[in-house]
């Protein structure tokens, strides 16, 4: 029987021997973006390299999710090891897609050469055998809350339900034999440390707008109209003036765009389109902040004399990580590259649906360097895919290992400390509960 840290050896030497062909993997998403519930190639290249390591696996979740089995030698809890499919649209960056603009401007890519690395790392000869319990390997779609009109038509079809990957995998029941998970992701600031752990995330609401208005000619009788545009532009003045009531530590983040502003110059804008997120620190004050946000919507059609349709989306929850798991693998990441180029986050003001996982069952987060530029920017791009792919696969291979060596009296002790936040029933009855489809008018 091998030790743990022959264990991991194993595990680090193989993820070596097939680095090139693991960071390959991770180029060729880079070269073939493609945004949330719409990852079709992506999704068939994880399937195909899971049928290439003679992976079991499961397609089409959540339309384009897949999720993988790997099988230990006894009986044990299951460790979830997660990547995220989709991209960004990010106009103007290096490597984005001629005809949508999708780009990989946050690493996912990289996060499904993670993926990839991990499984190839446990599948070394003698390492799964050796190991108690199952490590669920789960490529998870449309991490990035965009294309919201389009996502949104996906549910009125009974596509989906909710709008994130995750929510849907939690809502299909793909994380109910699931104990514990792991996700890392690349960042290019993590305050020159190579890798980080821990910390918050805020949550976030979504809202999709539409100003009503009554189309006239521009130019001659604009008298008879009901400019719909000038409803969105008084609206987004008074959520900028309710700006100075958000308080420091609740970290409200509201930012608003036009996706429609009329359908030609020369006719007053009948129907105007906007999209907003209101994000937040804690449920309560997202809360307080979305009543906020309605108010001010209202009040742009009301000084217009028009109507606002307010359509009001679950997103995602704030995120917790668990400090046990997070010890396991901040031990790990420190003997790859050193104590002192180990960090510690604090809160973040993004939010992830990894939050929505993190009320259920206990999760690390940590983010690794390799990357430049700005996060969602037309400048971020991956540069040491070593240390972005390699080592973060390592790092999350070897805390399983952990985990799961020793009869898993390691995954045992963390599930047993770990106090949930919601069942999954109490957290699908709150994000359906968030669901709100509301028309005003004067």
């Amino acid at each position: 029987m091998y030790s743990k840290e022959a264990l991991k050896l194993l595990v680090s030497e193989e993820i070596d021997r097939r680095g090139e062909e693991i960071i390959r993997v991770a180029k060729m998403i880079l070269d073939h973006p493609e945004t949330g519930f719409r990852e079709q190639k992506t999704s068939r290249l994880v399937a195909d390299k899971f049928r290439e390591l003679s992976i079991p696996y499961r397609e089409g979740i959540a339309l384009t999710g897949v999720k993988g089995l790997l099988v230990g030698g006894s009986e044990g809890p299951t460790v979830g090891v997660m990547g995220e499919l989709d991209s960004l649209i990010v106009a103007g960056h290096p490597r984005a897609d001629a005809h949508t603009s999708a780009a990989h401007a946050c690493g996912h890519h990289a996060q499904i050469g993670m993926l990839i690395g991990v499984a190839t790392g446990l599948k070394a000869p003698g390492v799964m055998s050796a190991l108690a319990g199952q490590v669920a390997l789960m490529a998870v779609p449309a991490e990035e809350y965009i294309e919201i009109e389009y996502r949104d038509e996906l549910r009125h079809n009974g596509k989906l339900e909710f709008l994130g990957g995750k929510p849907e995998f939690i809502r299909l029941g793909e994380l109910d034999d699931v104990d514990m998970a792991i996700l890392t992701h690349t960042s290019s600031s993590l305050d020159g440390k190579t890798i980080s752990y821990g910390g918050t995330n805020n949550g976030v609401i979504a809202k999709k707008i539409q100003f009503i208005g009554r189309a006239a000619h521009a130019g001659g009788a604009p008298h008879l109209g009901i400019n719909a545009l000038n409803a969105a532009t008084i609206a987004l003045s008074a959520i900028n003036a309710q700006r100075e009531t958000f308080r420091d530590y609740e970290t409200i983040r509201v930012h608003p765009i036009i996706t429609r502003g009329g359908d030609a110059v020369n006719s007053v804008p009948a129907d105007v389109r906007m999209e907003t997120f209101v994000r937040g620190r804690t449920l309560e004050a997202i809360r307080g902040a979305d009543d906020k946000v309605d108010r001010a919507l209202r009040a742009g059609a009301m000084a217009v004399g028009g109507k606002v349709s307010i359509t009001t989306l679950p997103g995602y929850m704030p995120m917790r990580t668990d400090p046990n798991l997070t010890d396991v693998y901040r031990a790990n990441a420190a003997s790859l590259v050193g104590e002192n180029n180990v960090g510690r986050l604090g809160h973040r003001t993004g939010s992830t649906d990894m939050g929505d996982v993190s009320q259920l069952i206990p999760v690390s987060h940590p983010y690794v360097g390799g990357a430049t530029g700005n996060g969602h920017g037309d400048d971020y791009l991956i540069q040491d895919y070593r240390l972005a792919v390699l080592t973060a696969s390592k790092a999350m291979a070897m805390t399983v290992v952990d985990l799961l060596a020793d009869g898993a009296d390691r995954a045992r002790w963390i599930k047993a400390q770990y106090k949930p936040a919601m069942t999954k029933k109490q957290y699908l009855s709150f994000m359906r509960s968030l669901l709100k489809e509301e028309t005003y008018k004067e």
